[in-house]
């Protein structure tokens, strides 16, 4: 019997820190874990009771063996320095932590997050179902790769958006999460234009709408230069077929209507 007292077979909230640096045994172990809730050790089978899998890293998998790893992980999240103008915040912010010495108050149970996730499948999603499939396939065109099972899972963020509004049923606004799905960092302005147009075309009442479906801040000029250094080198390729190539000219078509945007 596997000891797992104080273990991530019995966390509520996993944090897995630097993941892609660990072993492929251990890479390979957390599949089920984060798919299935379930933790696996010879013919010992345990529920997990996790709520929800974080991780973090230093750089994007690069190995074609992490894609399935990576692909359990629904939402990403680029975590930059803060622009110098707020840095004086962030260090007294991160002063007036050091100088506490209680832990700070619990405003969130795990039973409160528990009973969430139990309303989460009662969330009517029939409403926005087709601007759903509209951009699923819109994403697929364009090459973000978005899996399957990922469509399905995402399905459960959406719900998770419109509980937070007060709200038992799907609205388009809720889609506001597909802007965290890219694979690579080239994708994020494109899927956060394709998302933001999807939204858009919603007319209905914004009553109630969530306050992140507004369109996203303004375009990194930074990131734009990047996405246009890397299609200018891709087009240099003498390989690139057709089918490529009216997928970059859709990728330059986004920049140019952003571009405008950029102080």
């Amino acid at each position: 019997v596997t000891n797992t007292q104080g273990m991530l077979p019995e966390a509520d909230f996993v944090f897995l820190d630097e993941l892609l640096n660990a072993n492929s045994a251990i890479l390979n172990s957390l599949l089920m874990a984060l798919n299935e809730r379930v933790f696996r050790r010879g013919q010992e089978t345990k529920r997990l009771p996790a709520l929800i899998f974080v991780g973090a890293s230093n750089r994007l998998p690069e190995d074609e063996a992490l894609g399935a790893l990576f692909d359990r992980f629904l939402l990403r999240v680029m975590s930059d320095n803060v622009d110098d103008d707020q840095l004086h915040d962030v260090l007294d912010a991160g002063w007036l932590i050091e100088q506490q010495t209680t832990e700070p108050d619990t405003t969130v149970t795990v039973q409160d997050i528990q009973d969430l996730q139990s309303a989460v499948p009662h969330v009517d999603l029939s409403k926005i179902r087709d601007p759903y499939l509209t951009l699923i396939r819109r994403l697929r065109n364009a090459g973000v790769a978005v899996s399957d099972r990922r469509a399905v899972k995402l399905q459960r963020v959406i719900a998770a958006s419109a509980l937070l509004c007060g709200r038992n049923e799907g609205r388009t606004s809720d889609l506001w999460v597909m802007r965290y799905i890219w694979e690579v960092l080239e994708q994020r302005e494109l899927v956060r234009e394709m998302v933001d147009q999807v939204i858009g075309q919603d007319t209905s009442e914004t009553d109630g709408h969530h306050a992140r479906s507004t369109p996203s801040t303004r375009p990194d000029p930074e990131a734009m230069a990047r996405d246009l250094e890397a299609i200018d080198t891709e087009l240099q390729r003498e390989d690139l077929d057709l089918p490529r190539r009216a997928h970059l000219q859709d990728r330059v078509g986004v920049l140019a209507d952003r571009v405008q945007w950029v102080e």
